[in-house]
Parts: structure tokens; sequence; C-alpha cells
């Protein structure tokens, strides 16, 4: 097995060459006139916190268990330090949403030092920025507080800082401090708080809603992991869909993810059960969502609910007048979000430090309303949405949560978007190549999910591949399908409830794993003309596909070879003289990047034109761009 992350440079097109026993040639030729427009947001990404992907993933908060939030709280992540002990506290709650603290009993005559930690989602992830932590106390104190980041097997301290700090029994009292920190070799990484046993002696404190955050992405106050949000933003992405997917609908009514409730200070929210296993924070809120996509220069792509739980089995669709007061919720997000500053929406934003609007102009109503019981509604309900966001906001794009015709109005309203999801096998995305070339124009498409899926815990290069072919089809109708994103997008390898995804992680500081299909996603991305350009080839598709393309003087050629043979590419377009080529290439179908392996990296060469025209030999289960100028 070769692993093409060793070669750059002009270095790497002997060793390219070494992998040709019989190649087989295609030759292209890329016309630099005429053309249709590509769509300028066609490559972006779906969100939802799955896999700890949000808590305990790019939402930079470190501590799990934090709030100890829901009906029944444990103390799942804490643990007792020194003679003292911890319980789950009902009787002193910090606010209505926050209704559970975390006591500290100390004992009789304790000395030394007593307090708790908290190991983080399996793990902290200790980086060398200076962190800030913040919690509440309650309970008749005047001492010093130590705090520290501490190695959970070593010992090694990381972090620490020690302050005085007095507080009463009477109210809880807010706590800010910085920790100052050296990098951690690893994730193993506790958060421990301690106080001299004998300055509490028999007594309790109450401490609620942990927060402790490294430098942020962007410096941004409550804001993004950076080793995730810099990897996402070297993808070059251009939208951002939220909050889900599943994790939107809720398991019922009740539990859908409710806008209002993730807004505002942070003791103000309560969170709730996630859809995917665990209990979801909500700190990363719609205003949070809406930070991200200004910070990435993302267009928000806002998801909608729309009557309808994910576990329907038992759960009947809201149709009829039950459905008014959802609608009049959504518009009220939507007055929050958009309204200005004068409206009791707006004006609650600006309160919170968001005065101008958010440049919102996407909303999906739903989600996956096809499945599970929601299709035979889903035309009533969808037409109710629409009518009433419309009405009060008729320049936002609105788009279905599917695209089958037996669950939309027998006339969508003019233009309405549709949303396609496509998860399957190596060989059917392959298969699926051509599936827009000669459908109807006149409603635009947004894939907003798709990848290969074949019992693969990790993507592999040849599903990889796959998705490629299907990608160049996608771009070759980017007059049709506007948007399109790879789901799932982020993966905590320590708690996994769906894979493959398109990038996971552990709590080590470097521990940023890139898949083969990452790669793809980003080659593809971050290589994007404004018109597409016909191209004429001796060949037909499979096993090598393309889709050319320029912004201005520069052209790009997307190439995937589908199939166990090397291929000779001859590539011609007028006026070129130079470009850079990047190969994701392994002789191995199989072979994949994980947490204890890579294998699979792109190489980048550059190569030169005679009189206009690029040859070079392109290997087996390939994915290739050429940007020439």
């Amino acid at each position: 097995m070769v692993a093409f992350s060793i070669l750059s440079g002009l270095s790497a097109l002997p060793l390219l060459l070494s992998f040709v026993q019989h190649a087989h040639g295609v030759s292209l030729e890329v016309s630099t006139e005429g053309g249709n427009s590509s769509s300028p947001i066609l490559y972006g990404f779906m969100f939802e916190d799955i896999n700890h992907s949000g808590d305990g993933g790019i939402y930079g908060q470190a501590l799990r268990n934090n709030g100890l939030q829901g009906s029944n709280p444990d103390l799942t992540a804490w643990a007792a330090v020194g003679d003292a002990t911890i319980a789950v506290d009902a009787e002193n709650p910090l606010t209505e949403a926050i209704p559970h603290t975390l006591r500290l009993d100390v004992k009789n005559g304790a000395s030394g030092t007593v307090g708790f930690t908290n190991e983080g989602y399996w793990g902290i992830t200790v980086d060398g920025s200076e962190f800030l932590n913040t919690f509440w106390i309650k309970g008749d104190f005047s001492g010093d507080i130590t705090v520290r980041l501490v190695g959970n097997d070593t010992g090694t301290e990381y972090g620490s800082t020690k302050f005085s700090q007095s507080s009463n029994s009477s109210d809880f009292t807010k706590v800010s401090t910085k920790i100052p920190t050296t990098k951690a070799p690893d994730g193993a990484v506790l958060y421990e708080l301690t106080v001299d046993g004998g300055s509490v002696g028999n007594s309790s404190l109450n401490f609620a809603l942990f927060e402790l955050f490294p430098q942020t992405y962007k410096s941004r106050s409550n804001g993004l992991k950076p080793q995730l949000a810099q990897t996402l933003e070297a993808m070059k992405g251009s939208f951002l869909r939220f909050p889900g997917g599943n994790n939107l609908e809720g398991a019922s009514e009740d539990l859908r993810w409710k806008w209002n409730q993730t807004i505002g200070s942070l003791e103000d929210r309560p969170g709730r059960p996630g859809d995917w296993t665990y209990y979801n924070t909500d700190g990363l809120g719609l205003d949070e969502y809406f930070y991200w996509c200004e910070d990435m220069g993302l267009s928000p792509v806002l998801g909608v609910w729309a009557g309808f739980a994910l576990q329907s089995g038992g759960n009947t669709p809201i149709t009829g007048d039950a459905l008014k007061p959802y609608i009049d919720d959504v518009l009220h997000e939507l007055e929050y979000v958009l309204g200005d500053s004068s409206t009791t929406y707006g004006g609650l934003r600006a309160s919170y430090g968001r005065k101008e609007p958010w440049p919102l102009t996407m909303v999906e109503i739903g989600n996956e309303d096809m499945l599970g019981g929601g299709c035979g509604s889903y035309a009533e309900r969808f037409t109710a949405f629409y009518d009433a966001i419309h009405a009060a906001y008729p320049d936002l794009t609105i788009i279905a949560s599917t695209d089958q015709s037996s669950c939309l109005p027998s006339k969508l309203p003019e233009g309405t978007w549709v949303d396609y999801h496509n998860y399957n096998s190596a060989d059917n995305l392959v298969k699926q190549f051509s599936q827009f070339d000669n459908h109807d124009r006149s409603v635009p498409y947004f894939i907003g999910e798709y990848s290969c899926q074949q019992d693969n815990d990790w993507p592999f290069l040849q599903g990889s591949v796959a998705e490629a072919v299907y990608m160049i089809g996608i771009e070759r109708n980017s007059d049709l399908v506007k948007m399109a994103a790879y789901a799932p997008l982020l993966q905590l390898a320590n708690s996994t409830q769906w894979t493959p995804n398109l990038i996971a992680f552990t709590q080590s500081p470097d521990a940023v794993i890139k898949t083969t299909s990452y790669y793809v996603q980003q080659m593809f991305s971050a290589n994007r003309g404004d018109t597409l350009r016909e191209v004429t080839s001796d060949s037909a598709f499979g096993p090598v596909y393309w889709v050319a393309s320029n912004a201005g003087n520069k052209y790009f050629v997307k190439l995937a070879n589908y199939g166990p043979d090397p291929q000779e590419i001859n590539i011609s377009i007028s006026g070129m003289t130079s470009g850079k080529l990047t190969v994701l290439a392994d002789n191995d179908p199989n072979a994949y990047n994980s947490d204890s392996q890579t294998l699979v990296t792109p190489s980048e060469s550059d190569v030169k034109a005679t009189n206009g025209k690029f040859t070079f030999t392109f290997p087996a289960w390939s994915v290739g761009v050429l940007a020439a100028s």
C-alpha cells in the first residue's frame, strides 16, 4: 500500500508513473467559450448534534454534564476529591432552566484539599491557549479556590490558577477566572476544582453551570473549538444547514428543537434530550449557528419544525388548525432572525448583543417528511407553513424536505426548492452519475445529505471515489442542483451513533482525522469555477468521469477514476500553459484513514502544458483536480 501523502511537487510524477502497467487513455478538450452558470453555493455543510459533533465537538465548552440539565440528572463525568462527597441538589436551583446544582459536602474535621473533577467528553482538549472558566457558587465561604487541568493518568499539570473567593448561602455568585495552559500530549486530562477542607468544615457548597473554554475560533464568546472549525474552514464551503436533520424533529412534539430555548444567557437554556442518545446542552444555539456562518462566510439554511416528530410510530402529525401555534412560533423565530430591532423579537435579538438582522435567505420546512408516516400529511403541512412564511417574508427561498411528488402539493409554489437525500453503496452512487442530466429544470434541488454507506465504519477510497463520481454528476448539473452536503459531518471517536462520517476527532489537541471523503470534498469545494464548460472527449464516461469549469482565466478540471487500471489523461485547454494537479489515490481501493492510521492524503504536482495540452497518468481508484492557468 502506498500513501501519496509523501508526494509533493514534480517529484510526485515519477512515482505516479511507477504505478502504470497497462494504462488506458482518455483525451478531453475543454471549450473556452459559452457554457452554463454553476451554482455559487454548490458545496457546503449539513450539521446536527450527532456523534457528539456539537457538545463535546465543535462547540468549544469542554465539560460534560456541566449544567446537570434535564429532569433527572446524575453525576456522569463528575467525581469527588479528598475527604468530601458530591451530589445532585434539586433544592438550590440556579434558575428555572437550570434547576439542579452540584453540592459539595465536606465532612466534619476534613483536612487537605477537597473538591471534584470533571472528565470532559472522554477527556479535555488542552491546546496551550488560555482557558476561560466560569461557574456559580452558593454557600458561606471565604478562601482560596484552585482550578487545575491535570493528566488523568500521569498527574501532570497542564494549567492551574488559584484565587481568593467569597460567597454566601443566600444567593449564587458568578465566578470567572482564566487558566494559562501548556499543550497536553493527549486528551487524558481532567478538570479539577478544590478548596481547603478546613475552610468549609462540616458544611456544603453548591456549584452550578460550569463553563470551560479554550481560545475559540475567531475569539468568539461561547464559540467553536478552533481545531475543528479550522478544518471546516479549509474546505471553503458555502452554506450551513442547521440544526438538523433528525435533531430538529425530536422524539415528540414537546422534545423538538425549540429555538427560543437556545438563545440568551446559558443559565436560561434548559437543553433537551437530543435524538442521538445524549442530552443536548443547547449552548450551541440559534445565534451561535449564525455566528458560525458569519465567521466562515457561509449562507445559513435554517430548518424549522413542521408538525411532525421523528419517532412517529405512535405520534400523529399535527394538521389543520392545530398547526397554528407552531406556525406562529416559526414566524416569531424568523422575526428574531430577520426583524428590525424595533420589532418584538428583533428587539430581543438586539438585547442579546446582535442589533443587525441575520442574513438569512433560505428556510427548509421540516426534515425527511417522506419517512415515518409523515408523507401523507406533508402537502398540507408544507402549504400551511409556506403560505405564512412567504406572506411575511416573500424574498426567502423555501425548501421542501423531500422531492417525492406523492408527499408534495400537486403544484409547488414557484421558486420552491426540494431536498433529496442519498445514502448509497459505492456502485450505486456511480450508477447515479447521470441522475440529473435529463431532469426537469423547473424545480431546483438541494441534496441535503449524501454519502457512501455500505457497512463501513470509515470512509474508504473506493467509496470516496464513488462520491466524487456522483459529485461530478452534480456539478455538471449545478444549474439545477443548487447545493449539496456530505452527511454526517463530524464524529467524536469515543461516542459514535452513526458511521461513516466526514471528519472524526478525539480530545487530543492534534487528533482531527481527515478521511478520504474529506479530501474529496475539500478538493472539489476549493476548486470551483462560476461557469461550466463543454468538454469534448474521445471516450464515454466510465471508468473515468470529468467536469470542467472556469473562473476568469483559471480553469478547473475535476476527474475520478472508478476502476483498477491507471489511465493516460490528455486535457487540452486553449491558452493554458501551467497548472497544479492534485491527486488522491492508492493501489488499495479499501484504504482508509482512521484514528489509528492515515494512509491516503492528496499529492500536489506542478504540471506544464504543451500547446495547451496537459498529459499525465491518472492512477487507479483516484480523484484529481487540475487547476490550470
